[in-house]
């Protein structure tokens, strides 16, 4: 069971039905939670895996693509003349082709990175006219401390009463001072979801292009990059059920950047006088690219676009309304973020260090994220040192809900 297209160079066998009819062995429309989780390894009876938003698990059919790839396919791409280098190379470009469709882009606008931090790093530093960018308070720090280290001039955003980023305040501190504006698609630690186009629409009037921060919306959220508007759109493969070490830069104005790494395959002609420069997205992927992890992640896309990413949003959705639902109704819970959040849930208990929930809800096998979530400044913001978060996957169901509940009612015991 893996890639509904048996004709790319990384499917594998087991395929039932095409995309857009999907239906993936034990998989069924209304999301057959027993039959997904069957199809992931890392998830051990008894085991309730409440940390998707640090990283999803991955499906059989991922860890078989890259096995694969890593194995009996394996060679380099781009240099060989070989055979096997041959069918190589047609199934990483196959692979860029694979995820550019994924998100309404062409392929010659997809560059491969070791994931959405060096995007935004790659874009920081390369851009021609670093000068004034508008992050907001909710962003992760990957999106801060890139521009910082570039010499960009940071101002912020301040955010709703609910947590979301605040476009109407956006509106009023865009200047034409402004070359670059950096938001979350949806929030790492609120879920807070962004609307992209209206974002867009915003930077452009004052001359300034948007980068945006998919990481956390990729997974459950459908994204047309040429729908959203926005000029930069970034996000990693471990969060979306690939394989860590890739992620995606994608931008219609790749050919506008000069290289950020220097090396093999980027190049045109090299002399010890002069270097010129590939195309992008090639000039962007510098020595021998992620090949494995490449082919992986578009066996991920395949394996959410069979069950459908709708499905799963809705999926998440439902599963977030129950765990707010119920958190709601006890007095010690804080509750941060907004109804609409996406796939996440982040909270605190009085008196409570997120530190000790999560250590005493492992002890009863649920597995949730506490700290900063690598967001001080939104952690400053809310009032505290950290928060405790859970969040869902296409494989979370009532169970990992219900064991939360009950390892946190177990927290209020101990503590109270």
């Amino acid at each position: 069971m893996s890639n509904p297209n048996p004709s790319s160079p990384f499917a594998s066998s087991e395929v039932e039905m095409p995309i857009g009819n999907a239906r993936l062995r034990g998989v069924s429309t209304s999301l057959d939670t027993n039959g997904i989780r069957g199809q992931f390894p890392g998830l051990t009876p008894g085991w309730h895996y409440l940390d998707t938003a640090a990283t999803a698990q991955k499906p059989q059919a991922v860890i078989d693509a890259t096995v694969n790839a890593m194995g009996r396919n394996y060679a380099t791409v781009h240099r060989g003349v070989y055979a096997r280098s041959a069918d190589m190379t047609l199934a990483y470009e196959a692979a860029r082709r694979r995820i550019a469709g994924f998100i309404g882009a062409k392929e010659e606008q997809i560059a491969f990175v070791r994931g959405a931090t060096e995007a935004i790093n790659l874009v920081a530093y390369s851009h021609p006219k670093k000068g004034r960018v508008l992050l907001s308070v909710l962003e992760h720090h990957s999106n801060i401390v890139p521009w910082q280290l570039a010499g960009w001039q940071v101002d912020v955003c301040p955010l709703t009463a609910d947590g979301c980023i605040d476009l109407d305040a956006a509106e009023k501190l865009l200047t034409p001072e402004h070359n670059m504006v950096a938001f979350a698609h949806v929030s790492n630690v609120l879920g807070s979801p962004l609307d992209v186009a209206r974002a867009a629409e915003l930077a452009h009037r004052v001359g300034a292009e948007l980068l945006v921060d998919g990481c956390q919306a990729v997974p459950r959220l459908p994204v047309d990059v040429a729908a959203l508007g926005c000029d930069y759109y970034v996000f990693s493969g471990h969060k979306l059920y690939g394989p860590t070490g890739v992620g995606v830069l994608w931008s219609d104005k790749l050919d506008t950047l000069p290289p950020w790494q220097g090396g093999g395959s980027m190049i045109d002609r090299v002399t010890f006088a002069k270097t010129t420069y590939a195309p992008a997205p090639t000039r962007f992927e510098a020595g021998t690219p992620a090949i494995v992890e490449a082919i992986g992640l578009a066996a991920a896309v395949d394996y959410v676009e069979a069950i459908g990413i709708d499905a799963i949003h809705a999926h998440e959705c439902a599963l977030v309304g129950s765990v707010r639902e119920q958190l709601a109704r006890k007095n010690s819970i804080t509750l941060f973020g907004p109804e609409n959040s996406a796939g996440i849930v982040s909270f605190a208990m009085a008196g409570v260090h997120p530190h000790d929930i999560g250590t005493i809800l492992d002890e009863s096998g649920v597995a949730i994220r506490a700290g900063h979530h690598c967001a001080q400044p939104l952690m400053e913001h809310l009032g505290v040192a950290a928060t405790a978060r859970a969040s869902f996957g296409v494989y979370s169901n009532d169970d990992d809900v219900a064991a939360l509940i009950d390892g946190l009612a177990r927290v209020e015991r101990i503590f109270g």
